[in-house]
């Protein structure tokens, strides 16, 4: 029975955060994603410095010479997998004034895309091992964990959403991803079931992990896109929505707390 409601509320979590986010999304801000993407930003950012680094570092099992070290080395990989072109080998934009085949454009997803994708996965990963130990704790607890969670997540699901349409998803297959990346959390929570102590002793290096793909993103990939507007007007915009993407994260971490 316990099972069955660790399975339900991973699930849950994860479909309510990605359905919420993709209704602002697709809905409001599709059409400004050029704008977004100083929000996404600062989401970015803040999910990494003021969530995800905080948490795994306060774990007094974990070495913090080995999380710097894999801090550093998450970057790198990241760096290598975009350089080698394992995901793609070039930018490319609907409407550039090229002639391209039918669903060229999603043949061609950015390689940002999915390199969220994959700081995505591993982080809903770790929610599902949270939410686990929490029921495991106490199924009240479990409950009151997987709306915080739920809270945190719509943010960081809208960033995620805005970095995919930018790379050039289209919006059914960032939704199929997405929620292909939140049964992450699922596994995350059996697997925690079967295996808690030692799946607790990974959290803080995942989350890590997960940190050195959205501060990769946010600073390669993103950031330089930002650098081509110049203009003053248009850098007063860009601060202010990235300091207004990391005010939302500060902002559902004391409403969390």
């Amino acid at each position: 029975m316990l099972l069955l409601w660790i399975v339900l509320a991973t699930l849950s979590a994860g479909v309510i955060s990605i359905t919420a986010a993709a209704t602002l999304s697709f809905k409001f801000l599709a059409s400004i994603v050029e704008n977004m993407v100083s929000f996404s930003v600062g989401l970015l950012l803040a999910t990494a410095f003021l969530h995800s680094l905080p948490e795994a570092f306060s774990d007094s099992r974990a070495s913090l010479p080995q999380l710097f070290s894999l801090l550093l080395g998450g970057i790198l990989f990241f760096f290598m997998l975009e350089k080698v072109a394992l995901l793609r080998h070039n930018h490319h934009h609907e409407g550039d004034g090229h002639n391209h085949h039918a669903g060229h454009d999603a043949e061609e997803a950015g390689k940002s895309g999915w390199m969220i994708l994959v700081g995505d996965g591993v982080h809903n990963f770790v929610d599902g091992i949270l939410i686990a130990a929490a029921f495991i704790a106490n199924p009240q607890i479990g409950i009151l964990t997987a709306i915080a969670i739920i809270g945190h997540e719509i943010p960081q699901q809208i960033g995620n959403f805005m970095v995919l349409l930018n790379a050039g998803f289209s919006k059914k297959r960032a939704l199929i991803y997405n929620f292909i990346c939140a049964l992450l959390a699922v596994v995350g929570g059996v697997l925690a079931y079967a295996f808690l102590e030692q799946s607790l002793a990974w959290i803080p290096y995942l989350l890590v992990f997960a940190s050195s793909s959205f501060i990769y993103i946010a600073v390669s990939d993103l950031m330089p896109q930002m650098n081509r507007r110049i203009h003053i007007q248009e850098s007063i915009k860009q601060i202010s929505l990235i300091l207004c993407g990391v005010g939302l994260v500060i902002g559902l971490s004391i409403f969390r707390h």
